[in-house]
């Protein structure tokens, strides 16, 4: 295996164990203040400290990538989630929960960022699409085991999160057996300062950033906001651990096809199609009611249609920018992951709070719907992107 297979394997190794953190650390946490009694918006508005972590952090994340290179950054950013995984079931306090989520947001925005950005830099032009999708195949895995780790509860309040951080020192080690590297170089006549970099990379890819806010609304939501509304209409904290995994198990399943059928005839048109899907499947939600296979089987079906946008999302951008301007889109993808991370929780709590709580399915069905006539509109093909950056 060349040194390249072998960094990209260690990178799926890595994120597989970064999803299971995730996976767990949102619904035990929100649920964890359901029984202490905390009211849905005050439990969203703790939930987004992790999202207001990688908001704070995101925009700055390229500054050390250039500099110290990518498993450097991977590893502070390791670090950070594991000193804030060992300290969480310590304390109990709001207040120090909100300082220990924001932390785990830091950490957690530089290890996906370094790591999705090196996988994109070795991935083939060819094979993109298939290879970022077997990262977020991967994270994907994680993410569907994490909230399995809910049911340890009865063990203490710390056997989760020690099995998190067990899981934490295995990545130590296997990031310690490859070598750093480091992104290209911005070229001189690209480099016009940080805000016009920027503004070129929104106006030339504005449609494969979109992605990465919607599947962060949608994650955010599943996972910060579902367990919530599952317990208020009766459903038991073991069935949440196994409604919750259904979204991310379907898009185990389409993952690795739809990042090829998108090597082969677009990534617009593969997603404009997966957005009509779980369009309907968001919208038609409400009628499941109270039926645990019903709502496993929408969601399944959701997760499949629209459960590898972010990947999906990035291979379109690595498509339709240089090189040297990936690092950036992956700057802002971040950050539109984080602000709509944010924004779930809140939004939806109030939903829950005001009206019917069914209807915060409904608006990720009508986010999608958008999305769908976006992609239909835009009709630019990658290749002249490309050449009109290279041009200016």
């Amino acid at each position: 295996m060349s040194s390249t297979r072998y960094t990209f394997w260690v990178l799926i190794l890595v994120v597989v164990i970064a999803g299971v953190s995730q996976g767990l650390t949102i619904p035990l946490l929100a649920v964890l203040l359901e029984k202490q009694g905390v009211s849905s918006l005050t439990n969203g508005l703790n939930a987004a400290a992790l999202y207001i972590g990688m908001v704070l952090v995101s925009p700055w994340l390229e500054i050390p990538l250039r500099r110290i290179g990518y498993r450097s950054t991977i590893l502070w950013g390791l670090l950070l989630v594991t000193a804030a995984t060992v300290l969480l079931p310590l304390f109990s306090h709001l207040a120090v929960w909100f300082g220990l989520r924001l932390l785990m947001g830091v950490g957690d925005s530089s290890l996906h960022y370094a790591s999705q950005m090196w996988v994109t830099k070795i991935a083939p032009p060819e094979r993109r699409g298939r290879d970022l999708s077997l990262y977020g195949l991967a994270y994907g895995i994680g993410f569907s085991i994490g909230p399995l780790g809910i049911n340890l509860l009865p063990f203490g309040i710390w056997a989760p999160f020690a099995a998190v951080t067990v899981l934490y020192v295995l990545a130590f080690c296997l990031l310690a057996r490859i070598r750093n590297a480091f992104p290209d170089p911005v070229p001189p006549a690209a480099d016009g300062g940080r805000e016009n970099r920027y503004a070129a990379v929104f106006r030339l890819g504005w449609l494969a950033l979109i992605p990465s806010f919607l599947y962060g609304y949608m994650e955010t939501s599943l996972n910060g906001s579902f367990p919530v509304y599952a317990l208020r209409t009766g459903i038991s904290v073991e069935w949440v651990s196994l409604i919750l995994p259904s979204f991310v198990v379907g898009s185990i399943i389409l993952q690795m096809p739809l990042g090829a059928l998108s090597d082969r005839i677009g990534r617009r048109q593969v997603m404009g199609a997966c957005a009509l899907v779980g369009a309907a499947a968001f919208l038609l939600f409400p009628l499941s009611g109270s039926s645990v296979w019903g709502m496993m089987l929408l969601l399944a079906l959701a997760g499949a249609a629209v459960g590898s946008f972010y990947s999906l999302g990035l291979a379109f951008a690595a498509d339709i920018l240089p090189a040297s301007m990936v690092p950036t889109a992956g700057i802002i993808a971040g950050v539109n992951f984080s602000v709509a991370s944010i924004l779930a929780p809140n939004v939806n709590g109030l939903m829950m709070q005001l009206w019917e709580p069914w209807t915060i399915f409904w608006l990720m069905g009508g986010q999608l719907l958008a999305f769908a006539a976006a992609c239909l509109l835009q009709r630019t093909q990658p290749e002249k992107m490309r050449l009109h950056t290279q041009k200016g």
